[in-house]
């Protein structure tokens, strides 16, 4: 159906002219805040200009005076390019950081690097070695050696220490990076010597001959943080023990001995290359043994009473003869032979025996386990370990084992136990081992004198271990998000060794221990270190390779040292070479940076990936707790690892890694740090491209909210034409927005306080997406293009718009850092590359106080079904497609939704609205046979032909200052 105006419209030449200046007299949207945000293109230059404006202490200094919020970086390896888990990690650190700055919070933050340590080390001997250069290194004196290959080491370091630090920029994260803190630096490695002074100090460092996890590939100790567990296949066996003494077992069993066969103790093991090293049998005092007869040569042995039958079926037997049973304690004191060396142990007791697998006789190496280890101290036996640290056999044992490695004698091993009859059976198995997390290869137990931290002996100024104040710092004085945190931490705390210190490479921070004489006589004491650390400081820890012993103790005084040994001669001391366990100079940050820069201890807060419970925060936590008695952290925040979309670990050589050097091209870092803040972090994060693309897409619906907001106050100064907010109708949509977004930076604010990055950004995702792009703007935008510029309804609306935009701006900046700053500057009208005006020195503003009726709830539930009943009558034939085609009629039965008769048209996008105290439905009326405005194109039952000829509403034609025709 056409329109009567419409018809007369026509295309004249007059009506053409006439809709062109209605069109120009528009308040049309006008803004330099371009749709397309061109991120990769427009990121570096606002990088530059915070740059040039010193943000990061710009910040600072405006809260010079504000409480501290004091967050703690944990170092990231220097070593490579970062990857998709440091784009994560990163991202949420600097949530954290601008968040709190946001909320007027002071939160000075230093990043950090770890720069020590074998995967350097080991990088640049192969890259030495490349070259044809490591025959000349190895030439060379020990010290100049060490020397020369630490210079490279710290040359490989500072390279991509440097590299990510640039990277990290330009994730656009806000840090102290003219200040890093790097574990390489003097000060830092200082401040490493005193804690581990303090530590000494306080008694729990130690030296001992004990078995570690041994990397063969590496040469070196390891503690338990380096370590991985794999699944890895290996053999496992079976073996006879013949007994010593066939009278004394069987008499230990109640029974006659018989001559036939010698009775043998039967035992497995994974480890067949640990035989050579067996010096015990163990059995359980408790449980019960039986002397059975097995195969056809009715061989004899002793196998745990649960295990016979599982022991009997691996040799085909289902209903094997058992001749006596036993306890366990029964046999202990009992004698053996040892398969295939001149040696001859006995059977002792160990409640850590299972019946889960096995034969519930479990052979003991003293030299290659730590329960073994135990026994053997018990029992006043040598510690025996005959393997070297390249993993090779050494002299004292059989020939035919000589200069054989650990894995490569396995073989050798059962071979010969087949051929002289000890081996009963053998199988492959399937198993988790460890592993060294570097070089990703099994590691073995090997007994070598190391330094200790001591978990379970109290300190001298403490009532308790360091495992018991560890176990109660997580029970009650941290805060773990998510909470099943505090039971990680626990069960890694309550099951770990003592800490391994020493590690046997080049590369790292050397333990300042002398030798006084012979290997065990050792000067170590909190004096002679913190006289080494006084040097490191000044010189670095290369020191220690450079200067002689009287050269590192210039400052030490023996003889006032009380815990020196006796007659010290500091010139004839011997330095040792043994070097300090990176996680150890990691887990010192807490004094090396947050004390020795007074930034404040303990830290509000740590934040890293699930697998530091095991790594920076138990290792950070024991020696703040050995020396300080107090926990370094409050809140601890994890979370997970980066997978690909089935759930698979990403790395290069699966050919399913995200480069972060792409995704910054192709999609910018705001919208990589939008993705970030998607995510539910606690949990393993599944990433693929497509996940980008719909942030991508979410990303601009917020910027087109924020273009839209800034278009429509191109000509609104604030100083002259804003509303008073007093001044606002309670029914009006300006009143009911401002109140929405009171209440929404009342919810945003916390959830930044919180942590909960994901719940800030669906809370401002979805003001934009619903409350604003839905429903306001939509409703408003009628008044914003054609009232009168001037108009007090128009003027109102744009106050509202310019609050909406201060607040949209400080409350996206964490994390959208660039677009809510380009948008920031926009607004206040700042051009170009000008330094100007910048967000991220706003905390977040305070609104207008402004009441909204209550039975706003009301006007947006009946809103709903006027637009299903708009959405049902259009899809009848006949029906109306546009809205301002459309009128409304809505029940009011209570006449709640007369008040708001003057925002109803707008809310519900039609024409106009009449209400029917007796209606029970929403009914549309189909309004086009009336006349339409011809500016506004709506509907209303005041537009008429006036003077100009054209077809306008009454508020329209006065907008162009047009009377009705005479």
């Amino acid at each position: 159906m056409e329109t009567e105006n419409e018809t007369a419209a026509g295309d004249s030449a007059s009506a053409k002219q006439r809709r062109k200046m209605y069109r120009k007299s528009l308040a049309l949207p006008k803004t330099g805040f371009p749709m397309r945000a061109r991120l990769s293109e427009n990121e570096p230059r606002t990088r530059r200009r915070w740059q040039r404006q010193r943000l990061y202490e710009s910040i600072l200094d405006r809260r010079r005076q504000e409480e501290a919020f004091v967050f703690h970086d944990g170092p990231p390896y220097a070593n490579g390019s970062i990857h998709v888990g440091h784009l994560l990690n990163k991202v949420l650190k600097d949530l954290v950081v601008r968040s709190q700055t946001l909320l007027g919070r002071r939160c000075d933050f230093v990043p950090g690097w770890d720069c020590h340590g074998l995967p350097i080390e080991h990088r640049v001997l192969s890259e030495l070695a490349a070259a044809g250069k490591l025959e000349r290194l190895d030439a060379l004196e020990p010290d100049v050696r060490r020397t020369a290959i630490r210079r490279e080491c710290r040359r490989y370091a500072a390279k991509f220490q440097a590299r990510q630090a640039e990277q990290m920029q330009r994730l656009l994260t806000l840090a102290d990076y003219d200040r890093p803190y790097l574990t390489m630096d003097p000060d830092y490695e200082a401040a490493v010597l005193e804690v581990f002074a303090g530590l000494v100090e306080q008694g729990l460092v130690y030296r001992d001959l004990k078995p570690v996890h041994w990397s063969i590939a590496h040469r070196t100790a390891l503690a338990d943080a380096e370590l991985e567990y794999r699944q890895r296949q290996d053999l496992a066996v079976y073996v006879h023990f013949e007994a010593a003494d066939p009278a004394a077992l069987a008499a230990a069993f109640g029974v006659a001995a018989e001559g036939r066969t010698s009775p043998s103790f039967l035992i497995w093991t994974t480890t067949p290359w640990t035989l050579p090293a067996n010096r015990l049998l163990a059995v359980h005092p408790r449980h019960r043994y039986s002397l059975v007869r097995l195969g056809d040569d009715g061989r004899i042995v002793v196998v745990a009473s649960e295990r016979v039958a599982e022991v009997a079926g691996l040799n085909g037997e289902s209903s094997p003869e058992v001749l006596a049973e036993a306890r366990g304690e029964d046999l202990v004191g009992l004698g053996y032979r040892h398969p295939f060396r001149e040696f001859r142990g006995q059977v002792v007791a160990a409640d850590f025996v299972t019946l889960e697998d096995g034969t519930g006789l479990v052979h003991i190496a003293p030299g290659h386990g730590e329960e073994d280890y135990l026994v053997g101290l018990r029992e006043g036996i040598e510690i025996y370990s005959p393997v070297r640290g390249d993993g090779t056999f050494d002299d004292s044992v059989p020939q035919w084992l000589r200069g054989r490695s650990v894995w490569d004698a396995n073989a050798d091993i059962v071979e010969r136990l087949r051929a002289s009859g000890h081996l009963n059976h053998r199988q492959q198995i399937s198993h988790s081992y460890p592993h060294d997390w570097r070089s990703k290869t099994p590691v073995i137990f090997r007994c070598t004198k190391q330094w200790f931290v001591a978990v379970d002996q109290p300190g001298r100024r403490r009532r308790h271990s360091l495992r018991q104040m560890a176990l109660a710092a997580a029970d009650g004085e941290v805060r773990f998000v998510p909470g099943w945190g505090r039971n990680r931490l626990r069960g890694m705390l309550e099951s770990r060794p003592d800490w391994c210190l020493s590690r046997q490479r080049s590369w790292g921070l050397p333990i300042p221990a002398f030798r006084t004489g012979d290997d065990d006589a050792i000067l170590l004491t909190p004096d002679s270190i913190r006289a080494v650390a006084e040097i490191v400081g000044r010189e670095g820890s290369d020191a220690w390779f450079t200067r002689s012993p009287a050269e590192l103790l210039a400052a030490y005084d023996p003889a006032s040292d009380s815990e020196a040994p006796a007659s010290v001669d500091v010139g004839a001391l011997e330095k040792t070479y043994d070097i300090l366990d990176v996680w150890f100079e990691a887990g010192s940050s807490w004094h090396a940076v947050l004390r020795r820069r007074g930034l404040g201890f303990p830290a509000d807060l740590y934040l890293e990936g699930s697998d530091q419970h095991r790594g920076w925060f138990q290792l950070s936590l024991l020696p703040a707790l050995g020396v300080t008695g107090q926990a370094p952290f409050r809140d601890l925040v994890t979370h997970g690892f980066t997978v690909d979309r089935d759930g698979k670990k990403m790395s290069k050589s699966m050919g399913n890694a995200l480069e972060v050097e792409e995704l910054l091209k192709d999609y910018g870092a705001d919208v990589c740090r939008w993705w970030v803040a998607s995510l539910a972090f606690e949990n393993d994060i599944k990433i693929d491209l497509s996940y980008f693309d719909l942030a991508g897409e979410s990303y601009r619906k917020v910027r087109n909210t924020l273009r839209f907001l800034l278009g429509n106050l191109a000509d609104f100064d604030p100083r002259h034409d804003a509303a008073d907010a007093a001044d606002l109708d309670p029914r009006s949509m300006d009143a009911w927005v401002l109140a929405r977004a009171a209440e929404l930076r009342s919810q945003v604010t916390a959830a930044y306080g919180a942590y909960e990055f994901r719940r800030a950004r669906r809370l401002l995702f979805d003001f934009c997406n619903e409350t604003l792009s839905a429903v306001y703007l939509n409703a408003v935008k009628d008044r914003l293009y054609c009232d009168l510029p001037s108009a007090a309804r128009r003027r109102a609306t744009q106050t509202a718009c310019h609050h909406l935009v201060e607040l949209l701006c400080t409350l996206l900046a964490p994390i959208l850092p660039h677009t809510a700053d380009e948008a920031w500057r926009a607004w206040l009208g700042e051009d170009g590359d000008g330094d100007g005006a910048c967000v991220h020195l706003a905390t977040v503003p305070t609104l207008p106080p402004v009441t909204a009726d209550d039975d706003w709830r009301h006007v947006l539930a009946v809103r709903e079904q006027a637009l299903k009943a708009l959405e049902e009558n259009k899809s009848v034939d006949g029906g109306v497609d546009n809205p301002l085609d459309a009128g409304l009629v809505l029940p009011d039965p209570d006449g709640k939704l007369a008040p708001f008769l003057a925002e109803l048209a707008p809310v519900t996008g039609v024409s106009r609205v009449e209400l029917d105290a007796d209606a029970e439905v929403v009914r549309v009326v189909d309004l086009r046979g009336e006349p339409r405005c011809e500016r506004s194109w709506l509907r209303d039952d005041t537009v008429r032909r006036r003077s100009d000829g054209g077809w306008l509403s009454d508020r329209d034609a006065a907008a162009l200052g047009l009377e009705d025709p005479p």
